[in-house]
């Protein structure tokens, strides 16, 4: 049996401070020993979305606390650990910043390898860590920040089927959510408000719906939802709630054409006769329970295997950025100590990346897993 690793991940490209120490081997699962999050939430409530300076000036005040209780519940200490795994990007420079910062003085002080993970590639390989997935896979990546389509083909191997050109999803919830009054964040407030409204009230567009490729596009939507409100003038709580249940309702309509327009893309590079194909959802969007549903719906109609991360799993944590920092060890892909932080960090860049590593004879092969 291959021995397993045990890594301490370290989270901080957005508001929320996080440390977990996850123990396995690839392909999974993997075993959380502890996920510990710090929420900022209540911070950037009354700004309606994140403050970048208040969060990394929250990231540093409670760091180290967060590092110290995931190592108490994990039960062990540094000398325990084989690597340690922080964010490095995309992000917000001044968390992602403090984070791996952290990272490098204990990888320093314990003499540990340092990992420098994506937060992107982190997301994708959730899968893995909550249910074992093999690759090859097709992820749908929704967030605050992020709105893509990515054929999953190992570790480091991304293929951007579709992204969008504009707004993310999850920060369209955020601005439609705060146009109609409701509590940042807004994707859980406006779930809740349209589930009691009538979503056939106010018409939307659908942008990108029947396009080719499997782009996404948000900010038209976002500017029909506005101007349906100035029409309609002052509205009341029902009204709220129709208009939050249209917006959704558009916003599920756009995801099901591009998605079903990504799986015909997946299924001609890597579809095999009489094998179902895969899709994995991740992000804090992907939480949403009619998301959920709705690719349930689409998985059994396109013979695809759904694998839905539990929902603690799909929002920013830092055991997803141990299980990326578990599974590039296992290649034999750390980082030096004067690995740099970055804001933006493209996923289909981490290919190019691969032959930086001094340890490139263990790269992934597309469509394998380690072993």
């Amino acid at each position: 049996m291959t021995a397993q690793f045990t890594v301490l991940g370290i989270e901080t490209s957005c508001d929320e401070t996080a440390a977990s120490v996850v123990r396995g081997y690839p392909p999974g699962p993997g075993t959380l020993l502890s996920n510990i999050v710090a929420t900022q939430m209540e911070a950037h409530r009354p700004f309606g979305g994140v403050v970048p300076e208040i969060a990394a000036r929250a990231h540093i005040e409670v760091m180290d606390s967060v590092i110290a209780e995931a190592l108490a519940t994990a039960k062990i200490s540094l000398n325990d650990i084989d690597a340690v795994a922080a964010t490095s990007g995309p992000g917000l420079i001044g968390g992602v910043m403090v984070g791996l910062l952290s990272g490098k003085a204990l990888a320093l002080a314990a003499g540990k390898p340092l990992i420098a993970v994506n937060h992107l590639e982190a997301h994708a390989l959730t899968a893995r860590l909550s249910g074992g997935v093999a690759f090859p896979y097709l992820l749908l990546l929704v967030s605050g920040g992020h709105c893509q389509l990515v054929a999953v083909e190992g570790v480091g191997l991304y293929r951007v089927l579709g992204s969008t050109i504009d707004d993310a999803i999850g920060e369209a919830f955020d601005k439609t959510a705060k146009l109609l009054g409701l509590p940042y964040p807004g994707g859980p407030e406006i779930e809740a408000a349209a589930a009691k409204g009538d979503p056939k009230r106010f018409p939307l567009p659908r942008p990108m719906v029947g396009r080719e490729g499997a782009d996404f596009s948000f900010s038209g939507l976002k500017t029909a939802v506005r101007q349906s409100a100035i029409t309609a003038g002052e509205l009341d709580t029902q009204a709220r709630y129709d208009l939050a249940a249209a917006f959704q309702l558009a916003v599920l309509d756009i995801v099901e054409d591009r998605v079903t327009a990504a799986m015909q893309q997946f299924r001609t590079k890597f579809g095999r006769p009489n094998e179902k194909g895969r899709i994995v959802a991740a992000g804090g969007v992907a939480a949403n329970g009619p998301l959920r549903r709705l690719l349930e719906r689409m998985a059994e109609r396109e013979n695809f295997g759904l694998v839905l991360p539990p929902g603690p799993l799909c929002t920013d944590n830092a055991a997803m950025v141990a299980w990326a920092g578990l599974e590039r060890l296992a290649l034999g892909l750390t980082d030096p100590l004067n690995a740099a932080p970055k804001a933006r960090w493209p996923l289909e860049s981490l290919r190019e990346n691969l032959d930086s590593y001094p340890n490139n004879g263990n790269r992934p092969v597309a469509g394998g897993t380690a072993s």
